[in-house]
């Protein structure tokens, strides 16, 4: 396994080629084992993993204490070498329910305090807001982040889920050094505007779900029963006629990872590298909440894909080929605006 590093655009810092994303130590992916994840973000950390990605919603702040916990008791030299990336505004309800976002500058400040002290840091390397606030301009919102970022509390400054002409005038405000937004081989929407605006101004792409939610993985079941307080039992792409659907793209995925000797996942996350090798500007966010998936999902770091492996790959998953939008209905009107 070669840990190579990637820079977060133009502004943004150096960072390992692959990320941990620690949303579903916490939440949407049913029970997760405490023990476990802050062993697992311990062995991302010692393999050479730097970026480290969470939410402060993320279950209403569990996430954020979690990585805390496991960076203060990680060694000196792994705790330093981490960079955090967070995203702020989501509004929660008690029981756990949804209630917009939030993207008012004194809503920014106050979220990034709340932020600083559950992870027990001085400052966070990567902030943006998870979705933008359709009640404020994404100048306001972006200034306030640019603000923090003066008073250095914030290093960098991100975007996340947002359209071509929103990147445009967050840039035009302040120097923005990612955009973290949904890409992997059957979610390839940014592909038509979102990424070349995003490399005509020098801005990188933090991508998650490379495997859909553990939909592409290889590992999932037409039979797998989920919680109910698990994404993916509401998610369209995992209902029905759908999830058969995508499930026969993923056994044609199967026969061309068994022919290179290496697992579905591996070859789903290399398809992703494989899409930014050229401008250096794609850092896929691996989900995995156990060592054992985040060693298979490390593995991709080795998996070279040659011209004749990708038009493989693009005849057996063509673009548009999965059945079902990414989102349900009611959370859909907050994407890529």
């Amino acid at each position: 396994m070669t840990m190579n590093t990637r820079s977060l655009g133009t502004t943004g810092p150096q960072v390992s080629a692959l990320g941990l994303g620690c949303m579903g130590m916490s939440a949407l992916y049913g029970d997760a084992d405490r023990a476990e994840s802050i062993a697992t973000v311990h062995a991302a950390l010692e393999a050479g993993v730097t970026l480290l990605d969470t939410g402060d919603f993320y279950g209403m702040g569990h996430n954020e204490l979690l990585i805390g916990e496991a960076l203060s008791t990680a060694p000196a030299a792994r705790r330093e070498q981490a960079l955090i990336s967070v995203k702020f505004g989501a509004l929660r309800g008690p029981d756990g329910s949804w209630g917009g976002y939030d993207g008012r500058p004194a809503a920014v400040r106050n979220f990034a305090a709340y932020s600083l002290q559950r992870l027990g840091v001085d400052h966070i390397d990567v902030y943006r807001i998870a979705r933008l606030d359709p009640a404020v301009p994404v100048e306001e919102t972006v200034g306030a982040i640019a603000e923090l970022v003066e008073k250095g509390y914030v290093r960098h400054i991100g975007l996340s889920e947002v359209g071509a002409e929103t990147i445009r005038r967050a840039a035009a405000t302040a120097p923005i050094s990612d955009l973290q937004i949904e890409y992997s081989l059957i979610s390839r929407g940014i592909e038509a505007e979102i990424l070349p605006t995003t490399r005509e101004l020098g801005i990188a792409i933090t991508a998650y779900g490379v495997l859909s939610r553990g939909l592409i993985s290889g590992h999932f079941t037409a039979d797998r029963q989920l919680a109910a307080d698990d994404f993916r039992a509401h998610s369209p792409r995992f209902q029905g006629d759908n999830l058969r659907h995508n499930l026969t793209l993923v056994e044609a995925l199967r026969k061309i990872a068994e022919q290179k000797g290496v697992s579905v996942a591996q070859i789903a996350i290399a398809w992703v590298l494989a899409q930014g090798a050229r401008y250096d500007d794609i850092v896929p966010l691996v989900g995995a909440r156990t060592r054992e998936r985040l060693a298979e999902s490390l593995g991709a770091l080795d998996v070279a894909l040659d011209a004749a492996d990708l038009a493989a790959i693009e005849e057996a998953v063509p673009a548009d080929a999965a059945a079902g939008e990414r989102y349900p209905a009611a959370q859909r009107a907050h994407l890529e605006r």
